[in-house]
């Protein structure tokens, strides 16, 4: 902006000079510090059991991504539908049969979708006045719109673990696997995770606290993200050790993911006499590795597993497998 207003200045005409250095002095009250991300056409969800009529958004079953049609026309067995294309300055309609039991029906989210629980299974392990969980089965954006019926401003604390997007197939946008090659990928991931962080948010308690699990893929874009949706929480990023030989990767090994607490109100972690790092107390949990200890791998404890194993040497594969060491007997490691 600092370069532009040093042009501005330079306009000899003053009229045209002020007109425009008012409009820049407008534009850079619209303008803040943040992250900047594309906001993307909404997502389109399917619906595989919804009923198909006229005028409905459809795609085949077995297509992949979102390749969408306008139905126009049924017999009870086939569907005709049309899709518009744009070739240069004209637009073209093509149409084309399909039959019914081969569509879906596609929404676009923003369009009016009315989502209903329907039991399926109970688990009852307990007695009534035992603690009770309820497992729903959905897209996670519509399960957040329903529970903002029931439990608006009522939840303490809400754990998410989303897609990491790291380019591999742990994720899709609008049916569309996104890997490392889409220029946009950062972009859909931020447009996909704002909406749902939005209605999260309104589920909490004012003291209620949000946990969010993410990796270095898009850790800094959500803390970023989170800075704006949130700005009266106070945010905190924990390093969990997730596994400590290291993920191979270019360079440097990673061997931690994060978790981003987002406390609201006057909520605060307890204390505890448990550090989770460096406790060796047989009465508390060894929270800083969950892996096997002990002394299991000595001989004198596990002595079968002390065993001779044969290589042929000019093939490299083991060819034969022996009995355990007898005790005392040497072995060479």
């Amino acid at each position: 902006m600092a370069k532009i207003e040093e042009l501005v200045r330079q306009i000899s005409d003053a009229k045209l000079r002020d007109e425009i250095a008012t409009e820049i002095r407008e534009l850079k009250k619209q303008k803040r510090f943040g992250l900047v991300f594309e906001e993307h056409l909404p997502e389109m969800l399917r619906l595989p059991k919804a009923k198909i009529r006229l005028g409905n958004l459809v795609a085949h079953r077995d297509a992949p991504g979102n390749e969408v049609w306008r139905v126009i026309g049924s017999n009870g067995k086939k569907a005709k539908c049309r899709q518009p294309v744009t070739l240069g300055k004209y637009d073209q309609e093509i149409i084309k049969e399909f039959p019914l039991d081969e569509l879906v029906l596609v929404v676009s989210f923003g369009g009016p979708i009315y989502p209903i629980l329907t039991p399926v299974d109970r688990v009852e392990r307990g007695g009534p006045d035992k603690p009770w969980h309820v497992l729903i089965n959905a897209d996670n954006y519509h399960a957040l719109q329903l529970l903002l019926y029931s439990h608006e401003r009522k939840v303490d604390l809400i754990y998410i673990d989303p897609p990491y997007n790291t380019g591999a197939r742990d994720w899709k946008y609008n049916n569309d696997y996104v890997d490392k090659t889409d220029a946009w990928r950062h972009s859909k991931w931020l447009s996909m995770i704002k909406k749902r962080l939005l209605l999260a948010k309104r589920l909490l308690k004012p003291d209620g606290v949000m946990i969010i699990t993410i990796d270095e893929n898009e850790v800094h874009h959500l803390v970023v993200l989170l800075e704006s949706l949130v700005p009266e929480a106070r945010l905190q990023i924990v390093t969990i050790c997730v596994n400590p030989s290291g993920v191979s990767g270019q360079g440097l090994s990673r061997v931690e993911e994060f978790a981003v607490f987002c406390w609201f109100g006057n909520a605060m972690p307890n204390r505890t006499l448990d550090d989770m790092l460096t406790s060796n107390s047989e009465e508390l949990v060894r929270w800083e590795s969950l892996m096997r200890g002990g002394n299991a791998w000595y001989r004198e404890v596990r002595p079968n597993l002390c065993y001779p194993i044969a290589i042929d040497a000019g093939s490299g594969r083991i060819v034969d497998v022996g009995e355990p060491f007898s005790e005392g007997r040497r072995s060479l490691y």
